[in-house]
């Protein structure tokens, strides 16, 4: 060491641009504040750092906290950040372990990875794709860079705010083009993400918790029969125009099963009974699930061709997959058929709408949408399957009359307060 290494003035602009490189490195210390230096190499690279015994006293270890570099940092800031260093050894931490530590706190984008990897055990394969697919297109994008430790409410609300402005959006995917819904569900999966770290002892709090998410916006649209009519016209003609015929019949499915979209869609031959008119589904949001046909169900699955796909509509481009564009398709139908606000899966309340106006008890509609909650329908258990197969046909025959515009004697539902 040379004789500067023990030199003392306050460390200000000036000072700190006369500080020239020598053979060996040296520090000047501040006059100011004790232990807080600059670090001169024999490069002429000038850091600054703040020198301290962790355990106070002469017999405390020595240890030395690099700032950061003198082009960076002006001597005031450096003199801030090592009074805040100071301040952390006064109350006997280590400000150089809290350093490696931070830097082995991972980050959001890398918690995330880690949830996907060992998180999603019990989750089924639609849902962990939704899941990919909100991490990769929002959650990264916004927050992923950040340190799990340093994440806050406030932040989490920045970007669920941001996701429902559209400000990071994908129009390659209908669940990654934003909005309150996405946001609310980014949120979501978030605190179960977080909920993953705390369980595994990287964090000890969740930033989601607390923060207040958008109402769900769940709503009941059912199609009256007029609107079914305008509905089965728009999808004769769109037939006639050349409209891909795989399009037309899961649409027209959809209005005549009440199944989810996914559920036709990606409905496998192996899964198609047509001589029971069932469809036994291998996996469905519920599990597995068995759709009852009705005769109008029935008769479309009947014309479709058998390919070499497992799938019955199959992808024309590769028909090892379920056909692709549904869902652009039903937004020309219904722009067509004057039904802007109608979602595809409006079609399956609209199927139980008919079926319970039509006066099919709500057991056995119930049953035929394949509702979860077991626990509500199990006493009625005893009863036969007749009477089921009677109301698909019955709600099946309905709407399908009124696709085709000839008479219907089920009465719409009414809304509530009409």
């Amino acid at each position: 060491m040379t004789s500067k290494d023990t030199a003392q003035q306050r460390l200000t602009r000036r000072t700190v641009a006369a500080a020239a490189k020598a053979a060996d490195r040296y520090t000047v210390w501040d006059a100011d504040l004790k232990g807080f230096g600059l670090r001169v190499e024999p490069s002429g690279t000038k850091t600054y750092v703040v020198r301290y015994r962790l355990g106070g006293g002469r017999t405390g270890t020595l240890r030395q906290f690099k700032i950061g570099r003198a082009n960076k940092l002006t001597p005031d800031e450096a003199r801030d950040q090592a009074k805040a260093a100071l301040a952390l050894v006064e109350m006997g931490k280590d400000p150089q372990a809290e350093r490696v530590e931070a830097r082995q706190t991972p980050t959001v984008a890398a918690l995330c990875d880690a949830y996907m990897a060992e998180g999603v055990a019990t989750k089924k394969a639609s849902t962990i794709a939704l899941d990919t697919i909100r991490i990769e297109r929002h959650i990264k994008p916004l927050i992923g860079g950040r340190k799990i430790t340093e994440l806050g409410a406030g932040d989490v609300e920045r970007m669920m705010n941001a996701i429902a402005d559209g400000k990071v959006r994908s129009e390659d995917h209908p669940h990654a083009r934003g909005g309150r819904t996405a946001a609310t569900k980014s949120v979501k999966l978030l605190r179960a993400i977080f909920n993953f770290a705390m369980a595994r002892k990287l964090c000890v709090e969740n930033p989601t918790l607390g923060v207040k998410t958008f109402a769900d916006g769940k709503r009941e649209r059912f199609l009256s029969p007029a609107e079914l009519g305008r509905l089965g016209d728009v999808l004769t003609t769109a037939a006639g125009e050349g409209a891909h015929p795989y399009h037309v019949a899961i649409l027209r499915l959809l209005a005549l099963t009440g199944a989810r979209k996914n559920e036709i869609a990606q409905l496998r031959w192996s899964e198609v009974d047509l001589e029971r008119g069932l469809l036994q589904l291998e996996d469905s949001k519920t599990g597995r699930k068995v759709i009852r046909l009705g005769a109008a169900a029935q008769e479309i699955l009947s014309e479709v061709a058998r390919t070499k796909s497992p799938y019955v509509f199959p992808d024309p481009r590769d028909t090892s997959l379920p056909i692709r564009n549904l869902d652009w398709f039903w937004v020309g139908i219904r722009t067509r058929a004057g039904l802007d606000d109608v979602r595809i899966h409006d079609l399956r309340h609209s199927f139980a709408s008919v079926g319970v106006s039509g006066g099919s008890g709500l057991f056995l509609i119930g049953k035929l949408l394949g509702h979860s909650h077991v626990a509500t329908t199990q006493r009625y258990a005893h009863l036969a399957d007749d009477p089921v197969k009677a109301a698909a046909d019955k709600i099946a025959g309905a709407v399908a009359a009124a696709m085709s515009g000839g008479a219907s004697d089920v009465k719409p539902l009414r809304e509530a307060g009409a």
